[in-house]
């Protein structure tokens, strides 16, 4: 009966909540002890099947105060099933198979103060002092081996894969801010990465290093070190860890924040969110009970938390915090260099003197050209605005009809700061015989700085053989030859007919 108390503890607590906030959620809450009194890391947390029924157990190396009560503790279900006395704070914890016999029961390794401790059937069975018990000579030479690698600073995290008769990988980050990438028969490392901060976790997927900094950044690498991606985090990083559901081919990286909250991360995406009542310490991510996607973790205050993922739970690939879309980050499919490419570049290397000063020639043309046709707008007025400093006037005109009687309408606009405009006039110049004016020729007003002045009159199209013109405009200032304002207009061909 007791090993159905986890799925009855689902049932009820999953009933207690309202419809809409299970529908929305991706987790169910199993089970949460706000004062289980578990302080503990994610490297000092497993899930195991320590008696070959099936089911794993959590087992959690308790840090206690720091000074006393660190013990060795083993949950079943929601309950507390065991716990051992350690003598010193735990630093690290393994489970591991170590009979070949059947039926194969995974042993406890506790890595605490200079002793590794091995529990089999929750009962002790080793202790390991490091490094005066002796050791059988292939051990002996793994170790000889594993101290020839040296390192620059001290090794801060650590993560191995492959095996050490064949390849192996050791992915060490160290106090330096650096991470070294050290491989068989190699006595240095064989790939360094620069970090622009401390790591404060390390998390391998698949065949890339997932790194947490302490400037509220995750990076990502590849095994030679190349950097792949960046995303930035609202928070410190607390604690890190591997999803890994090999049932639905997903993986993705856990990442524990001190704003209460645990990112989902596959690759750069952040594909969930998950929300805590406290900062979480420790995240360890499997197999509980007979439940395989069981996320487990434990908060700041001492807490327990116990959430499933559900059966009908689809994470999407794209990033739902905002920013660049997924696309940009997508490596394009660049084609292979062909014959010609590879003629040109050679061409351009062999004479890149030459075209460089051919660039430059026609650099400087242009150049010259478009200041001639400033100049000789300055010189004619042909600029929308005016480049005289005592009557900085801006004007746009509008022809409005389809003929063959035009509006035209000239916006005119004094951009003095304080000081005013008079005595201005306005002349068309236009094809007499194209085009008819009721007044060609009339004064401005006052012009005010800052307001728009518009001045209508109207063009009568003298012409039915469907041709245009351009009509002319002059600012004139009294006293004064040269115009202060000189605008083209092109007239639209007139789509009507005159009447007689």
């Amino acid at each position: 009966m007791q090993r159905w108390f986890l799925i009855w503890t689902v049932c009820s607590e999953f009933f207690l909540c309202s419809c809409s906030s299970v529908a929305s959620s991706k987790w169910l809450d199993a089970h949460y002890d706000p004062v289980a009194n578990l302080y503990t890391f994610s490297s000092c947390i497993a899930l195991s099947d320590l008696h070959g029924d099936g089911e794993n157990k959590l087992v959690a190396g308790d840090l206690g105060t720091g000074v006393c009560n660190m013990k060795l503790k083993v949950y079943h279900g929601t309950g507390l099933l065991s716990e051992s006395t350690l003598l010193d704070l735990p630093t690290g914890m393994v489970s591991f198979l170590m009979d070949l016999h059947e039926p194969r029961t995974p042993a406890i390794a506790v890595a605490s103060g200079p002793f590794i401790y091995v529990y089999k059937n929750l009962r002790p069975y080793f202790k390991f002092t490091l490094p005066s018990l002796e050791v059988n000579p292939l051990e002996q030479d793994v170790w000889s081996q594993a101290k020839e690698m040296s390192l620059p600073s001290t090794p801060n995290l650590m993560d191995v894969t492959g095996q050490f008769d064949v390849e192996f990988r050791i992915t060490v980050a160290c106090r330096n801010g650096n991470i070294y990438i050290l491989r068989r028969d190699s006595p240095k490392p064989k790939y360094c990465i620069e970090l622009s901060s401390h790591p404060v976790g390390l998390v391998r997927m698949g065949k890339n290093v997932v790194v947490g900094c302490s400037h509220e950044t995750l990076h990502g690498y590849t095994q030679k070190g190349k950097k792949l991606w960046t995303a930035y985090l609202p928070a410190p990083v607390t604690t890190m860890a591997l999803m890994d559901l090999p049932t639905r081919g997903f993986q993705a990286v856990l990442v524990g924040l001190a704003n209460c909250e645990v990112h989902m991360y596959r690759d750069k995406n952040l594909v969930s969110t998950i929300k805590t009542p406290d900062v979480v310490t420790s995240i360890c991510f499997g197999r509980y009970g007979r439940e395989d996607g069981t996320l487990i973790m434990t908060t700041k205050g001492g807490g327990l938390i116990v959430k499933i993922l559900k059966r009908t739970a689809v994470f999407e690939d794209r990033d739902s915090a905002p920013g660049p879309p997924i696309a940009q980050s997508i490596r394009l499919n660049v084609p292979k260099k062909t014959k010609l490419y590879v003629d040109q570049t050679l061409r351009e290397r062999e004479n890149a003197v030459a075209m460089h000063r051919a660039f430059q020639m026609d650099l400087s043309r242009l150049r010259l050209a478009a200041a001639r046709a400033y100049v000789k707008a300055l010189e004619s007025s042909l600029t929308p605005m005016s480049a005289s400093l005592t009557e900085p006037l801006k004007m746009n005109a509008v022809v409005q009809g389809l003929g063959p009687s035009f509006k035209l309408t000239l916006n005119i606009q004094n951009t003095a700061a304080c000081r005013p405009v008079m005595n201005l006039a306005i002349s068309f110049l236009y094809d007499e015989n194209l085009y008819s004016m009721r007044t060609a020729f009339f004064k401005i007003p006052l012009l005010v700085p800052g307001l728009n002045y518009p001045i209508d009159t109207f063009v009568e199209c003298l012409s039915d053989k469907g041709i245009s013109d351009i009509i002319k405009v002059f600012v004139l200032r009294e006293g004064k030859s040269a115009p202060l304002l000189t605008a083209h207009i092109n007239m639209p061909v007139s789509e009507g007919l005159a009447l007689n």
